[in-house]
């Protein structure tokens, strides 16, 4: 067996496939990566038998034009065969087909298992499809020829097949299959949209970005991952380039009429032009703080396009990764569509929980929220971003017994502490209350604006303004190594100040919550990991998920265990396989400690207890949740929901640990709504008169029944 220097080549366009191979008796097995592009025409020959000099061929791999991947035998060319140009004249042959449709602009592993009376054909390491030979072995009398056989891609159907082949390898036996599809995975790189801040989705799902000029552009955040095709990071010393694009075209967009670069990236508070000055990746990520100067009004609204690729590892369509389209508006235009959404209600409806209507601007959702502390109702607007709208809650609860088990309570303890902190603000707020700051936090949501009676900025606190104020402007990432370091060397009181401060300056409440959680989930999640690493570097996962569940119950003080499914979600959200480094330990911390604090509280922990019915089926996906409201002819009735908490959302990021109401509306389409239950139940102590969580839900008119999740296995 023999294979040319292509073989060797880490990737490879499609269209430079050569291969002789020295078979046994006509058996071997092929196995590839292929990356096919969507430009590409179908039918389409992926891979030919040649003949001649390649002056004839016939088909040996293909994908018709249904989009179905067929294997075909490999046949003699002789004067009777089919027309060797024509795909659609080889359908009367024999052939293994995968019955579903080939995924376009994906790494797909394709083994093809051949001998003289079988085919086989597995995708990613499975078999889809078989077929046998005899029948078409009997008619062919002379198999001599089959002892050298010549594959290519040579463009037989007329059809110029575009894509990429990496790991091409060929074997005299078909047991390797399944182990060459582990072996040496594609990369890929994409954008980590869970890492963005500073970006609003609109209602049409365009991308909506502060930029102009340098006096009201706003820093946005974003993250772009290189891994394998299995999610795993991979660590080479690399730069990611961003570049700014028209999204209907992909041509560059122009510099300003300043000659400015369209796309500035900023290090040290300095701007410099994205082409310049490119991100290092750095075990597998890449972190962009970025700034649009470019508005898309001064381009005939056109929509913009962010570009990041790695021109030093190729020009692969694979290793360019492209965002949403963008809207880049200006500062005035941004506070005019904020305005209407800041509405004010009166509290006559306080048993009530009140689910967010659609703008009149069409720039998204409202939602109503209620103080119970004040007379009159005070501003809010908390945008779920990436499509996740929100429900305000605007009650308080029915009074819950009292939760046993001391550790449970000194968590609910840390969680009244911080609904006091801001309690203390809002009785505070005068009458005439007016938002002193329209600039949304570096997260992705906007919260209430709440006025402190006493001037923050005239209060003395060890923690410096500059801290402040680089907090509130500091992406996600840096914030977490910002408050793993004050939380050492700070005292709770300090740290009270700090979140109060910077729930003020960033104009979100949920800021300063996340603030006061830091100590403890940092604290808690370091002994943990110590206590099951025993200093080593990795630990099996199935060997780590006992103490996992084990810290849940007692953070969330439920009684109820953690099922397959949801460890299965957070080993995804650790980014892990079969073993746990710290630094996944840390990535699944920070998101499953916000959701067990959250939890822990009493109008939640009830839900969350009760198995019949089941309020909260456990950890889910929006994916999950999408296609359980979806039924055999469609969505399920109107009113049908499902409760939830965001993957995307982990500690410092103000929605982590929310709860989401996924649910069809009555337009039969599907809405993720947000609960903001902030001054629901007043500082946490539990309240006599209203409903419990559950019965405001169904009292709500867009929610009717809750619905059940559905997983496939």
């Amino acid at each position: 067996m023999d294979s040319d220097a292509m073989g060797r080549e880490e990737y490879s366009l499609l269209k430079d496939l050569r291969l002789e191979i020295e078979t046994q008796e006509g058996t071997f097995s092929l196995c590839f990566w292929v990356y096919m592009m969507s430009s590409t025409p179908f039918p389409a020959t992926i891979i030919q038998q040649v003949h001649n000099d390649m002056s004839e061929s016939a088909p040996f791999l293909l994908i018709n034009d249904r989009k179905r991947l067929n294997l075909l035998p490999v046949l003699l060319i002789h004067e009777e065969a089919p027309d060797t140009g024509n795909v659609n004249s080889w359908k009367e042959v024999p052939h293994a087909t995968v019955d579903f449709e080939f995924p376009l602009e994906k790494w797909v592993h394709v083994g093809c298992e051949v001998s003289p009376d079988h085919i086989q054909l597995q995708i990613n390491g499975e078999v889809k499809g078989e077929r046998s030979l005899s029948s078409l072995l009997d008619k062919e009398s002379d198999s001599s020829m089959l002892k050298k056989i010549s594959l290519a891609n040579v463009g037989g159907d007329g059809n110029g097949v575009q894509g990429y082949v990496h790991n091409l390898e060929v074997f005299p036996v078909v047991s390797s299959i399944k182990d060459h599809h582990l072996k040496d995975p594609p990369m890929k790189l994409s954008i980590d949209e869970s890492s963005a801040s500073e970006i609003e989705e609109e209602s049409d799902g365009v991308w909506g970005i502060v930029g102009g000029k340098a006096s009201c552009r706003r820093n946005f955040s974003l993250d772009v991952a290189l891994s394998d095709v299995f999610g795993q990071p991979v660590d080479k010393e690399s730069e990611v380039f961003a570049s700014l694009l028209y999204a209907d075209t992909g041509a560059p967009v122009e510099d300003t009429t300043d000659e400015e670069a369209p796309l500035l990236v900023s290090y040290d508070g300095i701007e410099f032009a994205a082409s310049e000055r490119p991100s290092k990746l750095v075990r597998g990520r890449a972190s962009f703080k970025l700034k649009i100067s470019q508005l898309s009004s001064k381009c005939d609204n056109r929509l913009f396009l962010i570009s990041f690729n790695m021109p030093k590892l190729g020009t692969y369509s694979f290793l360019q990764t492209f965002s949403r389209p963008i809207r880049c508006i200006s500062r005035s235009r941004n506070n005019a569509r904020l305005s209407t959404l800041v509405w004010r209600k009166s509290t006559s409806s306080l048993q009530r929980l009140s689910l967010s209507q659609p703008s009149p601007t069409g720039d998204g959702p409202l939602e109503h929220q209620h103080s119970v502390h004040e007379a009159k109702a005070s501003p809010l607007l908390k945008r779920f971003r990436f499509g996740h709208d929100k429900i305000s809650v605007s009650v308080k609860a029915d009074p819950m017994s009292e939760l046993p088990d001391e550790e449970c309570n000194s968590h609910a303890g840390t969680g009244n502490q911080v609904e006091k902190e801001f309690a203390t603000n809002l009785e505070g707020r005068p009458d005439n209350f007016d938002e002193v700051d329209d600039s949304p936090s570096d997260t992705e949501s906007i919260g209430e604006r709440n006025s402190p009676s006493k001037s923050i900025a005239s209060r003395r606190t060890p923690i410096s303004d500059m801290t402040i104020f680089k907090y509130c402007l500091a992406s996600l990432a840096e914030r977490s190594l910002m408050l793993k370091e004050i939380s050492t060397s700070t005292s709770d009181k300090e740290i009270s100040e700090l979140a109060q401060q910077v729930s003020h300056y960033s104009g979100c409440s949920h800021h300063g919550k996340q603030i006061l959680m830091a100590k403890r989930l940092i604290e808690e999640g370091t002994k943990v990991w110590k206590m099951m690493s025993q200093n080593n570097p990795h630990i099996h996962w199935e060997s780590a998920v006992y103490e996992i569940e084990e810290q849940f119950m007692k953070v969330s003080c439920g009684s109820r265990s953690l099922t397959h499914q949801d460890l299965e979600l957070l080993r995804r959200i650790a980014g892990c396989r079969d073993y746990l480094a710290q630094e996944n330990f840390e990535k699944m911390w920070c998101w499953l400690y916000p959701v067990a604090f959250t939890i822990s509280r009493y109008w939640i922990n009830a839900i969350w207890n009760s198995m019949s019915p089941k309020w909260i089926e456990g950890f889910i996906t929006k994916e999950e949740a999408e296609a359980s409201l979806q039924g055999p002819r469609g969505l399920q009735e109107p009113g049908t929901f499902i409760l939830r908490f965001p993957t995307s959302r982990s500690w410092p990021h103000p929605d982590a640990g929310s709860l989401i109401v996924t649910y069809v509306g009555s337009d039969y389409n599907l809405h993720h709504r947000l609960l903001s239950l902030d001054h629901v139940y007043g500082s946490g102590e539990k309240g006599t008169e209203a409903k419990p969580l559950q019965d405001l839900l169904l009292a709500e008119p867009e929610l009717s029944r809750l619905g059940r999740i559905v997983r496939s296995h």
